[in-house]
């Protein structure tokens, strides 16, 4: 309950935004998987363990609640000779390796193939996805495509580009960006993820401002009718184009009908009638934005 949109803001922030017990069992289940994958695969293999970095939107700290699943980047480096007899055209065989691998020497009760990643499933729900990945030296990292072949992508460079866009607005971009996507998830989850996020960059790229109600205003005014935008490590392109005409077209509605009520919003905050400005942002951001009162 709150009696002016910036304190209902403010409280909504709180109560969407990954509590620090949260990220707490995050960073401890990171660490315990990477001591697995680092016994089981042993610089003495002929695929050995480098690195594992949480990556997404945990990684970014650009989650929302609730936290079901923790992705984890992990480097495996790959005996040139193997690589090229059998895991260079299977990456299939390679990502049951890790599997069969995990299997046998994890505590974990359930682990599964999901066609890029092995997924271990946990008792309480917080699930972990191994994203095993090899790096090539041309740039960025081959993760499984889920078709036996392997698909380039890159993100280090992801985390770093919104990092950098961050730094150089000096306001809260993560922010923003947890508010536009529990936006999209009260309004039938329309835009993936990464795709919000960097629909997001793109808008601020230069400047953003303290005040988070214009920003969202200016965020819908400004990609309503644009939903194009570049994967920043340029291997996946536009990122809209996995969605079909019908898709795009649900996606611009919500965004259109979303800067019509923030337009609403902001001019009744000006006139000073905090009630229905907060009535407005309930409905564009969902049911758990505060209440007025």
């Amino acid at each position: 309950m709150a009696l002016t949109v910036a304190a209902a803001f403010n409280e909504f922030n709180e109560i969407i935004k990954p509590t620090q017990a949260t990220r707490d069992k995050v960073y401890e289940r990171r660490d315990n998987v990477a001591k697995v994958l680092r016994d089981a695969f042993p610089s003495s293999s002929d695929v050995d363990y480098r690195s594992t970095k949480i990556i997404g939107s945990l990684g970014r700290n650009t989650a929302i609640r609730p936290v079901s699943d923790i992705d984890l980047l992990t480097h495996l480096h790959v005996d040139p000779d193997l690589w090229s007899r059998k895991y260079s055209a299977n990456s299939t065989e390679f990502l049951y390796r890790v599997r069969r691998t995990l299997n046998a020497t994890s505590t974990v009760e359930k682990i599964g193939a999901r066609g890029q990643a092995v997924r271990l499933f946990y008792a309480d729900g917080l699930e972990v996805d191994v994203a095993a990945v090899v790096k090539y030296n041309t740039g960025g990292y081959g993760i499984p495509d889920g078709s036996g072949g392997w698909l380039r992508t890159d993100p280090v460079k992801h985390e770093e580009h919104l990092n950098k866009i961050n730094g150089r607005v000096d306001g809260d971009l993560k922010k923003i960006i947890r508010f536009v996507k529990q936006w999209n998830k009260a309004h039938s989850s329309h835009l993936g993820s990464f795709h919000l996020e960097m629909l997001v960059a793109r808008t601020f790229e230069w400047s953003l401002g303290n005040d988070s109600r214009d920003a969202l205003e200016e965020f819908f005014r400004r990609n309503r009718n644009n939903l194009s935008v570049q994967d920043p490590a340029s291997y996946s392109g536009d990122l809209s184009s996995g969605m079909t005409w019908l898709a795009q077209g649900a996606a611009r509605a919500a965004m259109e009908n979303a800067y019509t009520r923030a337009v609403a919003a902001n001019k009744a905050e000006v006139y000073g009638n905090h009630k229905e400005a907060i009535r407005l942002w309930r409905i564009i951001l969902g049911s758990n934005f505060p209440n007025y009162g």
